[in-house]
Formats: structure tokens, sequence, C-alpha cells
């Protein structure tokens, strides 16, 4: 089994979760256009703030451009949070019932051994990786937390280096195999063995 296989496995299984990303990203953005063009909504609340300013326009202005704003960070976040949710369950899943991923399964590859709980750890771990703290690093810095964002962000490539360095350097395990006791074996060389075992005896 070679590094090359694995990283074509992640990069299948990446490429999942950015196609829905992606999908999320325009959901996000209809969302944020039907708030802005909700007229009968903004125009009664924009009414009220007005009448209530006591002639302070621009503070009642202010307070309206607050809550769209509120509520449109409100729509990222739920964004991010399902993309991290359906990430894992996703890894999760996949492991869990057949021992692979799409790109392992496209690669020749799975994961042993194969429990409900070694699926979840490892799946956990992946995801915090791959996705996870990049969407908080992500939502730090929509919310104005340059420096904070920042640091994140160096954390997750920490992080993604941690898993990933192993596997290309030759010990073949990862940060989500060490945690979750589980190593990626190649089906081909599982099925080929069990073939010479039943020709020979």
């Amino acid at each position: 089994m070679s590094a090359f296989r694995r990283a074509t496995a992640w990069l299948i299984d990446f490429a999942l979760v950015v196609a829905l990303a992606s999908l999320l990203a325009v959901l996000t953005f209809n969302r944020m256009s039907a708030l802005v063009t909700d007229v009968p909504e903004l125009a009664a609340r924009g009414g009220f703030d007005l009448l209530t300013s006591r002639g302070d326009v621009l503070d009642a202005s202010a307070g309206l451009g607050m809550s769209l704003w509120d509520t449109s960070v409100g729509y990222v976040r739920q964004a991010f949070g399902l993309l991290v949710v359906a990430a894992f369950l996703y890894r999760w899943a996949c492991l869990a019932l057949a021992g692979r991923t799409a790109g392992k399964a496209l690669t020749g590859l799975k994961v042993v051994p194969r429990t409900p709980r070694r699926a979840a750890l490892r799946a956990a771990v992946t995801t915090a990786t791959d996705v996870a703290v990049y969407a908080v690093a992500c939502m730090l810095l929509v919310e104005g937390e340059i420096v904070l964002s920042v640091l994140v962000w160096l954390a997750a490539v920490i992080l993604f280096l941690l898993n990933a360095l192993p596997v290309l350097g030759g010990r073949r395990r990862s940060l989500a195999d060490r945690v979750a006791g589980t190593s990626v074996a190649s089906v081909e060389f599982s099925r080929f063995a069990a073939t010479r075992r039943s020709t020979t005896s």
C-alpha cells in the first residue's frame, strides 16, 4: 500500500466535503439575499425603529443594520455547523458500516478493525483536522476576530500536518489511526492473501 493511494483516497473524500461546502455557501448566500430583499419585514421593522427613535434616524438605522448583520452571521454559523456535522456523519457511517469511505473504496483501501466506536473516534479526528478547526477560524474572521482567527488557522494547519505527514513519511498510521487504534489496509492484498491460503491448504 502506497502513500499515493492514501493521498488519493483523502483527495476524493475531501472533494465531497468541498462540494457540500460549495452547496452550503450557495444556500447561505441565497438565505442572506432573501433576508435583505424581504421588504415587508424590513419595512415594518424599520418603520417601528424610526417611530421610536425620537428623530435619531442614524441610531435607528444602525439598530436595523446590526439586526441584519447578526442574522446573517447566524446563517453562516449554521452553514459551518452543518458542514462539520455532515462531514463527521459521512465518515462515521461509512467506516462503521463498510470500513471505508468512498475515497478508500475507490482506491482499494479499508480501515481495520471496524467497530462503531473506533469509527466515531477516527471520524472525529479526521473531521477536526480537515474541516472543524478551519470552520472555527473562518467564523472568527467573519466576526472580526482577526488575530484569534489567524492563531486558529495556524492550529488547524498544524493539526492537519500531524494527521497527514506520518502517512506520507512512511509511518503509515495517521493521527486519526493512532487515536482510534485503527490502521489502513489494502483490500487487494487481503484478498490475495486469502486466495493464497485457500490454494495452499
